[in-house]
This record gives structure tokens, sequence and C-alpha cells, in this order.
């Protein structure tokens, strides 16, 4: 038998698939498209003729699909699941806490052990001793594979047995994220305006990201203690830099959008009442 298997053969599961490998396992793989697998069997992995067959090959299964929907469409075929039957599955693909938990449910039902998971990284990073993958389900289950995933992730943390835990992170994660990206490009339009460098001001992100992370530990601890007073800048101080942003964004000719719709954000925040607390105090009018 195989070590593991890795149903999902895109750049990220064909990255899952070469760290096993590297790491000594002996690997099976499959994916929808065959000529997916090329590459991966030329370096030395077993390619299945179905997806029942690669899960029958190995004690693990992990498949990294596009999301949970695509994923259950090739796990759910009847001799899919029947293969599984006493195996242990580990999602690695994108979905919601609530498909984790269906996704569980139907395991359970299949005499299935399961696992869901995030990957918090890259393709390129996968291996990597501080690339991080959040896995949740039962503690049991993670001690029998945890040496494995561990190889695909030196970073790899065990986030408890509530199953949608993982996905949750993903999710807020995602959320970070996406106000980053937006900024970011915001901020190269102020700086292309001005005719300066974007890979200068993408290196002085780079530069101050300690910084930047000590922020986002503090305001969690924050919005986790309920204690938004004593800012060392305050909410209306903030929300009065960012109506400046929209001033600038006019001035310069370039789109206003994004500091528009976060001065909005703030001017509701400080009219509520909070101009004095914590920037983290913006959740308290999100959660109406």
């Amino acid at each position: 038998m195989s070590d593991a298997t890795i149903i999902g053969l895109g750049e990220m599961g064909s990255a899952l698939a070469r760290a096993l490998m590297r790491a000594g396992r002996r690997v099976t793989v499959w994916n929808r498209s065959v000529a997916k697998a090329a590459a991966l069997t030329a370096e030395g992995a077993a390619l299945a003729e179905s997806a029942s067959a690669a899960v029958a090959a190995s004690p693990i299964t992990i498949i990294c699909v596009s999301d949970y929907q695509a994923a259950r469409d090739i796990l759910e075929a009847p001799e899919t699941a029947a293969a599984l039957g006493g195996r242990t599955l580990v999602q690695l693909g994108n979905g919601t806490p609530k498909e984790a938990r269906d996704g569980a449910a139907w395991a359970r039902s299949n005499g299935i052990s399961y696992l869901d998971g995030t990957i918090l990284a890259w393709p390129s990073q996968i291996g990597g001793a501080e690339t991080a993958i959040l896995v949740s389900g039962p503690t049991q289950t993670f001690g029998r594979v945890e040496a494995d995933l561990r190889v695909l992730a030196g970073g790899l943390s065990h986030t408890g047995e509530a199953i949608g835990e993982a996905s949750a992170m993903a999710a807020a994660v995602l959320s970070y994220l996406m106000g980053q990206w937006i900024g970011l490009c915001h901020g190269a339009l102020i700086l292309e305006a001005e005719g300066m460098r974007v890979d200068a001001y993408g290196a002085l992100l780079a530069n101050i990201s300690p910084i930047l992370g000590a922020e986002a530990r503090h305001l969690g601890e924050v919005i986790q203690t309920n204690d938004y007073d004593s800012p060392e800048s305050s909410l209306k101080t903030s929300g009065s830099d960012i109506i400046r942003l929209v001033r600038q964004a006019h001035e310069a000719g370039i789109n206003h959008e994004v500091p528009a719709f976060a001065a909005a954000l703030f001017k509701r925040a400080i009219d509520a009442g909070y101009g004095p607390e914590e920037h983290a105090a913006l959740i308290k009018i999100l959660r109406l």
C-alpha cells in the first residue's frame, strides 16, 4: 500500500504530493484530468485508475480540490465512499464551517475518520518549516496522521475537535487578506499618481510587517476582552486620516471607492459614540 493518497492535482495538490514524496512517502495520486498526473508519476507517484482505487491504495486520503462540492462529487460516488470506509480522510479544500460539519456528518455515516483543514500558504511554500496548515477534528484521528501532515507544514496546528474551526479561521484570515489586497492596490494608485515606485511600497510593508503583526495580535485581544479603552490612536483620529484619503483621491484624480467605503464605516462608529475607543470598536457597528 501507499503511505498516502492525494486526490486533486492542481498546483496545491501537486505540491502536497511532492512534499510527501520528498520526505520518502509512497504516494498514490488521482485527478479527474489524467494529464495533470503525468509530471508526478514521472517523479515516482503511483497513478490510480479511479478515485475508488486511489483511496483503497492508502490508509490516508488527502483531498484538495476547488471546493467542498467538487470534493463531495468525487467522494460520495458509491464505490469511492465504500472504499473510504475504515480509512482516514483529510479535507484540505475550500469551504464554509457548515460545509465542514456536513462533510464530517457524511463521513461518520460511512464509517470514515474525518479531519477538516485549511492551508494558509501558497503552493511554493508547502513543506516549509513555517508553513501553516490548520486541522480540526478528533484528537485521536489527528494523532494518526500528524507525522504525515507535518511533512506538509512545519506550522501544522490542531485547532480542536470542533470540526468547523479550521474552516472558520480560514474565512477570517481571508477576510483580513481581502482588506489587505484592496488597501494595497489603493495605496499603489496613490503612488502611481505621484510618479513613485510601487515595488518600494511593497518592500516598505514587508519591512514593517512585525509592527503590523503586533497590531493584529493587539486588536484580536482587544475584541476578545471587550476592552477598547485607552488606545494609542483612537478610532476618531484614524477616521479623520481616512477622510483625508478620500480628499487625496479626488485631488489626484484616482478611484476613491476604497477610502470612501472605509470613511463611511468609521463615521458610523464615531457617530455612535465610539470615537475615543480603539480602532477595533468598528466591530460594534458591524455586529448590528
